[in-house]
């Protein structure tokens, strides 16, 4: 007798969740959830504290730029080391490292003694410690699942859990920093860690041994960058990801001046529009969990773009709040459907020896830009208004869209083959032998 057919939504859940069948996996998501709440709290709250001290938008550039630069400046050379170490332990180690680094923040400000100068300084230990967590931690999550064909599922779902923490977390920061100050928040933010350090420690992976035979630091990074760079759609979205980072990111920068000086509010209207924000990047990383396959998303990376440039466009003009809360989902969905299919196909596409390379150019490209691009919307704001910096935001992303819809043809000739070998299509007539040897640089 058959088995009675599986409702459509039962399939669908089934669908979104995939990855968690995996044992590591599941250990991380549920871990990491918690931890980026209390992670979103604090960014809330050190972008309200800075704020609140100064009333510079300056200022809040300089605090973005001195959290990220350190990823730009380090993440290449971290990306070596994480190729060469134990990422499971590189991963544990800088989760613990950033508990550390919340403690303090939550010492200093629960003390009444937290400067600008405490906190600028903090932020450049987070940007250290980022520069080795995101290249350890994206190179390590295809090691979390058993079945490569739920990687795509899994960069969602991690997708996922940062959006529902960007939603939760901005939202009890807003009433936590009304009701008892920023301290509170970076307390709660170091007490979160515990979670994510236990699940990683209870992981059990089976890592791939590393390759005995190495060259210096330095060598190993010219060749990652050669094969980066050599390689048309690796080089593509790892340019695309960077404009959006250099023009789009900084907007986080600029909202605790939306909601005071646009739109005449507080901390709870700061906290309302974030999670507006994380509420859109939530329902644009469920759609990527949905997905079954990888195919496709070149096309989706560019309408994501054109969809963010519009949002920061309708932003710019927003002076009433319900408005701006209908226009903040359309900013969040687009910035992650675009960040999160961009590592989706990285991952797919990339050689398994030199993953943790091109995940720390990811890290550079997606932390690095970002400073730059925060110091000049600070700039921008200071001189003609954050609605002025915001629309010249909407009007490059689109326009990073269009360049990269014109290479579109190119990029999927050269990733056709790869997705051939992989079993994602079927094999092309005429026969190929290797299709990684058609399509990737030579090894060096």
């Amino acid at each position: 007798m058959p088995e009675p057919a599986q409702p459509p939504r039962a399939t669908t859940l089934r669908a979104l969740g995939r990855a968690l069948r995996h044992r590591n996996y599941r250990l991380f998501f549920v871990g990491q959830s918690i931890s980026l709440i209390g992670t979103w709290m604090t960014r809330v709250a050190t972008g309200w504290l800075i704020y609140r001290l100064t009333g510079s938008a300056w200022l809040l550039g300089v605090l973005s730029f001195a959290g990220q630069v350190p990823t730009f400046v380090l993440a290449p050379v971290a990306g070596v080391l994480v190729d060469r170490w134990n990422r499971h332990r590189v991963l544990l180690a800088t989760q613990v490292l950033a508990m550390v680094q919340s403690a303090l923040l939550a010492a200093l400000s629960l003390g009444g003694v937290i400067t600008v100068t405490h906190v600028v300084i903090l932020s450049v230990c987070q940007g250290l410690i980022n520069a080795f967590d995101m290249p350890a931690r994206q190179a390590l999550v295809v090691h979390m699942v058993d079945d490569r064909a739920d990687l795509s599922n899994a960069i969602a779902l991690n997708s996922s859990m940062v959006n529902a923490a960007r939603l939760i977390g901005p939202s009890i920061a807003g009433v936590l920093i009304a009701w008892a100050g920023e301290g509170v928040c970076f307390l709660a933010d170091a007490v979160s860690y515990i979670a994510v350090i236990a699940s990683v420690a209870a992981m059990r992976l089976n890592l791939p041994a590393h390759p005995v035979e190495r060259t210096n630091v330095l060598g190993e990074l010219a060749e990652g960058l050669r094969y980066a760079v050599g390689f048309m759609p690796i080089r593509a979205l790892l340019v695309m990801l960077a404009l959006v980072s250099l023009v789009a990111m900084p907007h986080t920068v600029l909202m605790p001046i939306v909601a005071s000086q646009v739109l005449h509010g507080g901390a709870h209207t700061l906290g309302f529009l974030m999670a507006a924000t994380g509420l859109g990047a939530l329902a644009g990383a469920l759609y990527l969990a949905s997905r079954r396959t990888v195919l496709g998303l070149c096309h989706v990376i560019p309408v994501a773009v054109i969809a963010l440039g519009a949002g920061l466009i309708g932003l710019s003009q927003s002076r009433l709040l319900w408005l701006s809360l209908a226009i903040m989902p359309v900013i969040g969905a687009g910035m992650i459907v675009q960040m999160a299919a961009s590592n989706t196909v990285l991952q797919t596409i990339v050689d398994e020896e030199k993953r943790g390379r091109v995940m720390s150019f990811y890290a550079m490209a997606f932390f690095g830009a970002a400073p730059l691009g925060s110091l000049l919307a600070g700039a921008l704001a200071q001189r003609f208004g954050a609605p002025v910096a915001l629309l010249a935001a909407g009007v490059a992303c689109i326009a990073a869209a269009g360049l990269f819809i014109a290479r579109l043809p190119v990029f999927r000739r050269q990733v056709r083959p790869i997705y051939v070998e992989l079993g994602i299509l079927p094999e092309i007539a005429g026969g190929l032998q290797s299709a990684s040897q058609l399509t990737r640089p030579p090894q060096s």
